[in-house]
């Protein structure tokens, strides 16, 4: 059986779907997602707000944990430790997220088979309608055992 990790993120994040947005791809430890220029989502400098920025990138980056550790969630719960941003140039337009998992599979469940919380790192870029990085993430996630 196969996740349709997008569509899962979606449905169990609303604010993800609030934001109104898409993923383009999910596979292997990658996530491509989007958020569409719309004016209730713009700041005093005309391109998006922060928040959203934020809320796009996590979500690639949950999309793509998603991707390598979805079958997990029986037994532990992700959830974000510590992100760090940098706003590189004002995003305007259409913004789209790339998220890369920065970990090792076996090693991050060898640690989840001992009853510890692994953490592990994914990077995110966001990107403008003329494919400038604009921000640069990057979301420490953990796998917390269920108890």
């Amino acid at each position: 059986m196969t996740t349709d990790v997008g569509a899962l993120l979606l449905e169990t994040v609303p604010f993800a779907r609030t934001l109104g947005i898409t993923f383009d791809s999910v596979a292997d430890g990658m996530a491509v997602c989007r958020v569409a220029d719309r004016p209730e989502l713009r700041n005093h400098v005309g391109g998006p707000h922060a928040g959203a920025l934020f809320t796009l990138a996590e979500s690639a980056s949950g999309a793509a944990m998603l991707s390598v550790f979805a079958d997990q969630l029986s037994r532990a719960t992700p959830l974000v430790t510590v992100s760090t941003v940098k706003y590189l140039k004002l995003a305007l337009g259409e913004i789209v997220a790339t998220a890369h998992v920065r970990a090792d599979r076996a090693a991050v469940l060898e640690l989840l088979d001992a009853g510890k919380r692994p953490t592990f790192e994914v990077a995110v870029e966001l990107r403008n309608a003329d494919d400038v990085v604009v921000s640069e993430l990057t979301v420490d996630w953990t796998l917390r055992p269920n108890r």
